[in-house]
């Protein structure tokens, strides 16, 4: 990818009455101006930034291929921090296509995907973090997830690190500056326990942001439930109901379901995301025992299980699966829906057997959509999503996640080491690797010389 090249590309989805074409790069006026006529014959590289002008796009044979309005924008106050043209015409797939193969006729190269948003990075506009909630904010499908993107793209979560990471080299500065004066032992430049108050408080901020992903991630991606159950009860039949379309085959014969089915539906404002697993059950079909270990995993990674007993055999299903599936909900919601209950005419399920504190049970029946209202209020209380303010910084990136992950690890062993009474050259290699997986967040690095700027900002050394 070569960023000295000047860029364009069709920056609206096709159908619309309006069209933008987005042109960005050192020659971006220059280029656009060579198709341009403007009124007056004004020339785009004598009209002022941020404003816009009116013409015409004239193509090879001195024909108006379209009335537009271009708006200009000069570096480095831009999107991209380049000379950057937006052309708004009229939605027509040839028209975009003829502005486009004019602009790459006269110089320019077609954008690569995120080209614009990587440039901004690169030119510092952004860091890391905020340009991949362009992304998300492109994708948020509800006002939560568009809420949190527009706080990570404003630099909500950027602010957060920054305080981190200063606080993080002050502490490195001590100790590095420790390091470079052991030959004099009667020198200390900070006492130990301030020391450890600082570690303490930057590692409980760090595992507060490592820990707000659960919620982020469910924000962004969906609340998962898992549907599970033995082969028959009715777990595609149910994914169908809540999601009012015939997503997933449904069929008398046992092990129908081999493979996992994911979707999402929006309830009370929150996103669900359904998964509909294989029926578990003995079998010797080599494809079905893997669809059926697949199940497991799901169940594993769902916040919320609905175990599917069919209510003609409830207590028979529940004594048979309990082994395998009590043991992976120890940490999560686990709802057992009595389903299939309109079969039984009227009579109560048989006598079921004693149950984990804090199971639900609920009767319901898929196919004729009895009960789906009352599980999916069900559904609604459990999840409990909080209300996310404008300035709560939230983690909704799995690759934010590791990160913080990381530098958690690292302050903690820090912590270790402080209470082992660790030489400090080893507490301040841990300290570095705290710094390097926060700067990987926001697409920074560390230096040496960043350390020892710190240092000489703050201490007068030598006077």
């Amino acid at each position: 990818m070569n960023f000295s090249e000047t860029i364009c590309a069709i920056a609206t989805a096709p159908g619309g009455a309006i069209g933008m074409i987005r042109v960005s790069g050192p020659d971006a006026i220059r280029i656009t101006d060579s198709i341009y006529k403007g009124v007056g014959g004004k020339s785009l590289s004598a009209a002022k930034p941020y404003t816009l002008s009116f013409g015409q796009i004239i193509g090879e044979k001195e024909e108006v291929v379209d009335e537009v309005l271009v708006s200009v924008f000069h570096a480095p106050h831009s999107y991209t921090g380049e000379n950057s043209v937006e052309i708004s015409c009229h939605g027509s797939a040839y028209i975009l296509q003829t502005v486009m193969q004019l602009l790459l006729q006269h110089g320019c190269r077609t954008a690569e995907p995120g080209e614009f948003t990587q440039r901004a990075f690169l030119n510092g506009k952004m860091d890391l973090s905020q340009a991949e909630a362009v992304a998300d904010l492109i994708a948020s499908s509800s006002a939560a997830t568009h809420r949190l993107a527009m706080s990570q793209m404003r630099g909500g979560f950027s602010r957060e690190l920054s305080q981190l990471r200063d606080q993080l080299l002050h502490l490195t500065s001590l100790m590095e500056l420790e390091l470079d004066f052991s030959d004099h032992e009667e020198l200390e430049f900070a006492d130990r326990s301030e020391l450890r108050t600082l570690a303490e408080k930057i590692e409980q901020v760090i595992r507060h942001l490592a820990q707000s992903f659960r919620l982020g991630n469910a924000i962004k991606n969906g609340f998962p439930v898992a549907i599970v159950g033995e082969t028959n009860a009715g777990k595609s039949t149910l994914l169908n109901a809540l999601l009012h379309e015939d997503r997933a085959i449904v069929s008398d014969i046992h092990g129908t379901t081999r493979d996992v089915i994911e979707d999402t539906v929006n309830l009370g404002g929150i996103t669900f995301r359904f998964i509909d697993t294989a029926g578990i059950r003995e079998t010797t079909d080599t494809i079905e025992s893997l669809g059926i270990e697949r199940s497991f995993q799901k169940m594993e990674q769902a916040q919320i299980v609905l175990w599917l007993v069919d209510s003609q055999c409830a207590a028979e299903q529940i004594r048979t699966l309990s082994p395998q599936i009590l043991p992976l909900c120890a940490d999560k919601k686990l709802v057992v829906v009595l389903n299939k209950a309109d079969l039984l005419a009227g009579a109560s399920p048989a006598h079921l057997p004693e149950l984990p504190e804090g199971v639900d049970v609920i009767s319901i029946s898929a196919r004729e959509k009895l009960g789906l209202e009352q599980l999916q209020n069900l559904l609604i209380a459990t999840a409990q999503l909080p209300e996310v303010g404008e300035g709560d910084v939230v983690v909704t990136n799995l690759r934010h996640y590791e990160a913080l992950t990381q530098a958690l690890e690292s302050i903690e062993r820090v912590l270790q080491g402080m209470d082992q009474g660790l030489s400090g050259d080893f507490i301040s290699q841990d300290l570095r690797e705290c710094l390097f997986h926060l700067a990987e967040i926001v697409g920074g690095e560390i230096t040496t010389d960043e350390v020892l700027g710190n240092i000489f900002k703050n201490f007068c050394i030598g006077k």
